[in-house]
């Protein structure tokens, strides 16, 4: 791999990474000083941009946001917009700006894997703590190694950890659409996130419902009260658990099924 070098600028000259030197939204990056057009997508980067945000976003931990194409300013010479970007939610307690990304994804599809290079070693210099990339035409994913100056190949079995996540991210999930398919429910479970927990106590609910009614069915058997189908299907599709525990209570002395079921 080629390997890349990159003389930073001192802390106290860098600009503010929201300081832009490109015009926002006009799809330029500046890199060494050089105006770079950063054409639209084709569409396997665009359709692994889309999944990998939506994998950042599911994983990430509470206190960081995702973006995509973000430009951040890396040097005096240097606006670069990695493909999607996790970064503190809180501000700049010194400025009330953003404060830097700490985890960067580069997708390589078109360019080269020594461009991306070049702006993850920038991206590093300026302080983001670990930069990614994505190569689809090889379908690996690599990190970059800011004391080798190079990219390190990840083990496609592995995963990324990172304070930053809630959720270690699984490598095949941002190389296999399917793989992240199933990855994004599962963060989204380990994190508690609302649906997921409406979903599981409805569930629990509903269990409950269902084993009241089934066990009132056998309480009435075992008298020798048979409810009619209409009866019946009254008592399997009531869902308030409070009127199913007092018809259990009352199936015990109850002169047939319609007494039952007149019990409030």
């Amino acid at each position: 791999m080629m390997a890349f070098t990159t003389t930073p600028d001192p802390i106290s000259k860098l600009p503010e990474v929201d300081e832009r030197l490109v015009v926002p939204e006009a799809r330029y990056e500046i890199v060494d000083g050089r105006v770079v057009y950063v054409p639209p997508a084709d569409e396997p980067h665009g359709a692994n941009h889309c999944t990998l945000a939506a994998v950042a976003h599911a994983h990430r931990a509470d206190a960081y946001a995702p973006a995509v194409d973000m430009l951040t300013r890396t040097s005096q010479i240097d606006d670069i917009a990695p493909d999607v970007s996790v970064y503190p939610s809180a501000r700049d307690p010194a400025t009330g700006g953003r404060l830097l990304e700490e985890l960067a994804f580069e997708i390589v599809s078109t360019e080269s894997i020594a461009h991306a290079g070049t702006k993850a070693a920038k991206l590093v210099a300026r302080g983001v703590r670990r930069v990614f990339a994505i190569d689809l035409k090889r379908a690996r994913a690599l990190e970059w190694s800011k004391e080798l100056g190079e990219w390190s190949l990840l083990d496609r079995r592995g995963q990324i950890e990172d304070p930053v996540l809630a959720v270690p991210i699984p490598i095949e999930a941002l190389l296999d659409a399917a793989r992240a398919g199933d990855a994004i429910p599962h963060a989204l479970r380990v994190k508690r996130h609302p649906e997921f927990i409406a979903e599981r106590t409805e569930g629990r609910a509903e269990g409950r419902t269902e084993g009241r009614a089934e066990a009132l069915l056998v309480v009435l058997a075992a008298r020798g009260l048979k409810p009619t189908e209409a009866e019946r299907r009254r008592i399997l599709e009531e869902r308030e658990l409070g009127r199913l525990e007092r018809w259990l209570a009352a199936s015990t002395s109850c002169a047939d099924v319609a007494a039952l079921l007149a019990v409030a």
